[in-house]
């Protein structure tokens, strides 16, 4: 809820600094709404002409990579952490 309301915040406070700056204009000028008119028939799709797709499946050789498994011996990096304070070596 806080994220939400810092975001809130921020857009808020740039959208001030961008007007102060006369970057950003609002006018505020009284206007009509467009008319949107739809003729639709109630109960009917339209008609539409689609393509079509086929699947299928076909049979090829291809060649595939093998992977051998093999043991070798590689050196490997160790890590060896002491604890803080046991400053005591044996000697």
């Amino acid at each position: 809820m806080r994220g939400i309301l810092v975001l809130l915040g921020l857009i808020i406070l740039a959208a001030v600094v961008l007007m102060s700056v006369g970057m950003l204009k609002i006018n505020t000028d009284n206007g009509t709404m467009p008319t949107v008119a739809f003729d639709v028939q109630g109960g009917k799709l339209p008609t539409v002409t689609t393509g079509s797709v086929d699947l299928t499946t076909t049979n090829k050789t291809v060649s595939v990579p093998t992977v051998e498994m093999k043991n070798t011996t590689v050196t490997l990096p160790t890590i060896e952490v002491k604890q803080a304070g046991n400053t005591t070596e044996k000697k």
